[in-house]
């Protein structure tokens, strides 16, 4: 990692009193401002934050008032706030690299400048606020060095017009919901999930609330309108998730910062291609990170919900991972209860013997979560962890998917944080299910893999209305929850399941390339993928889950999307529809590709109907274009080669 800080006046940072401006922050880009107001026009009040983004010389508002404040048990943190100065604007510019995500080589860059307060008891709040080429954050800071204190509430809440089109997620513990759209009359009053996407009434601006680097001291928020539908206030956990186990309010010990109150704005690309969330989360604590493979694997709950109680099933899918290259086989649930020729351990030794690795599921156990499957304490306690993944380490495992959190209570995030601190020690890789939403923690933990926290292709099990929302669900993944990091959707599936799917096998093979996961669970019967045609196993066979670039091409969300994603010298492509009626045309440019260089495309779209494809072989070159043609609710999937004399 390099980061540079350099300090320099700003003109803009200024004493405008008679629109009770305090000042402002400018991004390095000069596209977005922040602008700090208060409400008397005084140096004592309340006060908000105002963004605008300005694209090409036209200024938008995008988002008119960020409440800001805290509500301390001791004291209060919000009226009759004090300013009393701020720092010098800081410019900071950051690389850093990391070992799957949506890029390899992450750069950002930022204005920085810290607010400094008191209120009526001489008691000292900051605001560090941060202006990056993509987005605003902002955290705020207790300075003092000693005491602990509950943290009644938190004041911040977003002001958001109603013209403004969103798609958000209703609240549920397990993120696992459909996306609604949104504005005008519309608007719905709820507590709402993270992330949330915001579009700008007749602009091409759009907007992503989230948050980052949250750590064991708070807890997790989420949105809510229930109060007024315009504005958006940040919540703690509600008292009755996770069983009623923990406090709703989280407990703080001074010093102390919040986790990042993150904003990515800009065009719809700047949104999807942005690693803001990352930007700002803590740097990487692992030293040695050879061990963190990235990969595709193995997945046989889909197809047979209690496939690891059956040792055949476990070889199959052992043998389906060897046949298609990819490192990894999943045991899920059940598989203390394993039958049928072997037992955990023999089935460890079979997986090995094939040269794949082996991952297992635990509960995460615990009185937060009704779910009784076994084995359910083993991750509970760092003993209890120790004692596992010792076993574990012996056997040949080196991941471990942990089920059923159902809280983001601060005793919650505390355990989540536990786990990948003594998984670190182990050198196994984690994977969290029915669980937060990412935070950041990848950059910090690089062996967190993913998390669930989706609506994916589980749902095909649960139910018939995944049926016919998946389509136009999965053309909103990638611009809101994959947004924000690794997204376990267990994608790619061309037989049925339970309920059948109505996307075709062009849209099935896009979604290897749209979601982005850094354990990637292929999650189709071994037979789904030894009777596909020559092309599409072979794509399958090689594709990535780990990238060094991405890029978006087009797209709307809840219509359709066309991504390229880059690994090395190859690039991949893939687009879908949620159209239900029509077939589309879709015209795919190569302007993203390097001058002068010509690559081999291979190109697997939908065929004749829904279960076929239609495969073309072209040499394209930057200036090149090909139309595709696309089925109802369709895609299809590319790549490009370089060609070599």
């Amino acid at each position: 990692m390099r980061m540079k800080i350099a300090y320099f006046f700003v003109a803009a940072l200024c004493m405008t009193s008679a629109m009770s401006q305090k000042l402002t922050v400018v991004s390095p880009n000069q596209k977005i401002n922040v602008r700090l107001f208060n409400q008397q026009n005084a140096d004592k009040d309340e006060w908000y934050l105002n963004v605008s983004y300005n694209n090409k010389g036209t200024a938008t508002e995008t988002i008119s008032r960020i409440n800001l404040g805290l509500s301390r048990s001791d004291q209060d943190f919000s009226q009759d706030l004090k300013f009393l100065n701020a720092s010098k604007p800081a410019v900071i510019t950051e690389q850093y690299t990391v070992l799957h995500g949506k890029k390899s080589l992450c750069t950002n860059s930022a204005t920085e400048v810290v607010v400094f307060f008191e209120n009526p008891s001489k008691a000292k709040l900051n605001i560090i606020i941060r202006a990056y080429n993509d987005g605003v954050t902002f955290r705020y800071e207790f300075p003092e060095k000693q005491g602990t204190f509950v943290m009644k509430d938190e004041l911040t809440a977003y002001t958001v017009s109603r013209q403004t089109t969103r798609w958000m997620e209703k609240w549920n513990t397990a993120n696992e919901g459909l996306y609604t759209e949104m504005s005008e009359n519309k608007i719905q009053k709820q507590e709402w999930c993270y992330p949330a996407l915001f579009r700008i009434k007749d602009s091409s601006c759009y907007f992503l609330l989230h948050e980052s680097d949250v750590n064991k001291n708070y807890c997790g928020t989420k949105l809510s309108n229930l109060s007024d539908s315009s504005v958006y206030k940040l919540t703690f956990p509600n008292q009755k998730d996770g069983r009623g186990m923990g406090e709703s309010t989280p407990t703080i010990s001074l010093p102390w910062k919040s986790p990042w109150r993150v904003m990515m704005i800009g065009s719809l690309a700047d949104i999807v291609e942005s690693t803001l969330v990352d930007d700002v989360a803590t740097p990487s604590v692992v030293k040695n990170t050879s061990w963190i493979k990235p990969g595709i694997v193995s997945w046989n709950y889909w197809s047979s919900n209690h496939g690891t109680k059956d040792y055949k099933t476990v070889t199959a899918f052992a043998d389906l991972a060897a046949e298609m290259n990819w490192p990894y086989t999943l045991l899920d649930w059940e598989w203390d209860g394993m039958t049928n020729g072997g037992n955990v351990e023999d089935a460890a030794k079979y997986i090995l013997s094939k040269g794949v690795k082996p991952l297992i599921w635990y509960n995460s156990g615990g009185n937060h979560t009704w779910v009784s499957s076994t084995p359910k304490d083993r991750m509970l306690t760092h003993e209890n962890r120790v004692e596992e993944f010792t076993k574990l380490k012996k056997m040949g495992f080196v991941g471990v998917k942990i089920d059923f959190f159902e809280s983001e209570k601060q005793d919650m995030i505390k355990y989540y944080l536990d786990i990948l601190e003594d998984a670190a020690q182990f050198e196994m890789m984690i994977y969290f299910h029915g669980c937060i939403v990412p935070r950041g923690w990848a950059r910090t933990y690089p062996h967190l893999m993913t998390y669930e926290a989706v609506r994916g292709a589980e749902w095909y099990n649960n139910g018939p209305e995944f049926t016919s929302t998946a389509p136009e669900h999965n053309t909103i993944l990638p611009f809101t929850r994959n947004v924000v990091g690794a997204m376990d959707y267990t994608p790619v599936t061309f037989t049925n399941s339970q309920f059948p799917h109505t996307t075709s096998y062009g849209h099935e093979l896009a979604l290897s390339v749209l979601f982005e996961s850094g354990l990637q669970h292929f999650a189709d019967r071994p037979e789904g993928y030894y009777e596909l045609p020559d092309a599409a196993r072979s794509f399958l066979k090689t594709i990535p889950n780990a990238w060094d670039d991405t890029r978006l091409l087009e797209g709307t969300p809840g219509k359709d999307v066309v991504l390229a994603r880059r690994k090395g010298n190859a690039w991949y492509i893939a687009g879908i529809t949620a159209e239900q009626f029509r077939e589309k045309t879709k015209t795919i440019r190569f302007d993203f590709l390097p001058e002068g260089v010509s690559y081999k495309l291979t190109l697997i779209a939908d065929g004749k109907h829904d279960k076929s494809f239609a495969v073309q072989y072209v040499v394209v070159n930057k200036n090149s274009s090909v139309n595709v043609k696309l089925l109802r609710r369709g895609g299809f999937a590319a790549s490009l080669t370089p060609v070599t004399d």
